[in-house]
Order: structure tokens, then sequence, then C-alpha cells
């Protein structure tokens, strides 16, 4: 219990030499290319499940935004497995790192507007001030839409890392609280031991479903602006 809170966020090291690269290149070995004529069962799941994943974010878009349709699958693959493989013991989970979350977010959202204004112009000037406001509102309006539209990569990064850090924070409080109810008391440690194992059942579904949605809102913000 006298170990650091915050310990499993701190970037990990070799040598003095941050890993964090390793880490982050390491998922990509968990989705191997078939090579073959016939594919195993694993390989077959594995086209299947992106090939589902994929008709339903794409389903909205026109031919002109199902171009980032790898993109995408590549983006929800890469956040899916690296929360998943945080969850395993004395791992690291990068998504956990606001900074790399806003890494992802904000090029994602600034592709996406700059699509938008260079082939939708005037449609993305419109968002900024709807039909029928009064005169008197049109500044503050034109102003919040801006903050409005600035904020939306922050809150992408936000979204995911405050839903990561605080399933595993709260997944260290629960196993901690049960190592010293065990010599305590046994008949609490075990209710506290079955509240951990549903919790971490919870966040496999966390991990799963926060890869979903920050692809789903950076395909909303594609498909407004294409």
């Amino acid at each position: 219990m006298n170990e650091n809170l915050f310990a499993s966020f701190i970037t990990p090291s070799l040598m003095g030499l941050p890993i964090v690269l390793l880490i982050i290149m390491f998922p990509s070995l968990l989705f191997p290319s078939p090579t073959r004529l016939t594919n195993n069962r694993l390989v077959s799941f594995q086209q299947w499940l992106i090939q589902l994943v994929l008709k339903q974010l794409m389903a909205m878009h026109n031919p002109k935004g199902r171009t980032w349709s790898l993109m995408l699958i590549t983006l929800i693959m890469f956040i899916g497995s690296t929360n998943l493989l945080g969850l395993l013991p004395h791992s690291f989970t990068p998504t956990t790192q606001l900074s790399m979350n806003l890494g992802m977010a904000i090029p994602l959202w600034a592709g996406a507007v700059i699509t938008g204004f260079r082939h939708k112009t005037k449609a993305s000037l419109a968002h900024f001030l709807p039909q029928g406001t009064p005169i008197l509102l049109i500044p503050m309006l034109i102003i919040i839409e801006t903050i409005s539209l600035f904020i939306q990569p922050m809150a992408l990064a936000v979204r995911l890392t405050a839903n990561i850090t605080a399933g595993h924070l709260l997944m260290h409080l629960i196993g901690g609280a049960t190592l010293v109810l065990m010599s305590i008391s046994p008949p609490t440690a075990i209710i506290t031991f079955i509240i951990l194992v549903l919790l971490t059942m919870l966040e496999f579904a966390v991990a799963l479903i926060q890869a979903y949605v920050f692809t789903l809102l950076v395909s909303l913000y594609l498909h407004d602006n294409t």
C-alpha cells in the first residue's frame, strides 16, 4: 500500500531510455497479415470483425468520406488493442497519457476540418452562424461556435484519458483494499475480490467501447465536413 497510486501511469524506461514507442508498436504484432490461401479461424474472425465495424462506421459516409476507411479502422484497432493490453498486470497503457491522445485527436480533427473548408467552404462557414439569428446575437454566436469547434479535439482526448485512467485507478484501489482485508476480515476480502473481478470485466468492455466512441466521433466530424 506504500506504492504511489499513480506509479502505473509513469512512462516506463529501460536503462534511462523511454520505451513507450516499443509499447505503442507492440499491438500491431497481434494482427497478423494473412499469407495463406485459406485462413485459420483467428484470422477469419479478425477479418469478419474488421469488416463489421468498418461497415457500421462507413454507412453514413459518401464516397469521399469512405477514403478515410483505412485510417479509421486502423485507429480503432490501435486504441482497442492498446487499452486491452493495458489491463494486463505490470503493463503500461499509453492511452492514459493526455499528450498521446491529443496527438491522435488534433491531427484527425484538423484533417476533417481542413477537408470541410476545402470542399464545402460555404457549408462549413454556415455552421458558425445559424440561419435566422438576430443581428445583435451574431458576434456572440460566432465566438461561441468558434470556441466549440476548437474544443472538439480536447474533448476527444480528455474523454478517452479520463475513462481509462478512472478505471485503472479504481481497480488499483480495490485491489489494494482486497490485499489489506485478507488479513483483517476474510469474508469482506472475498466480497471486494468479487467486486474487483466484476470491475475487471467492465473495464474490458470500457476498453473496447472507448475505442469505438473515439473513432465514431472522428467519423462524425468527418461526415460533417465531406
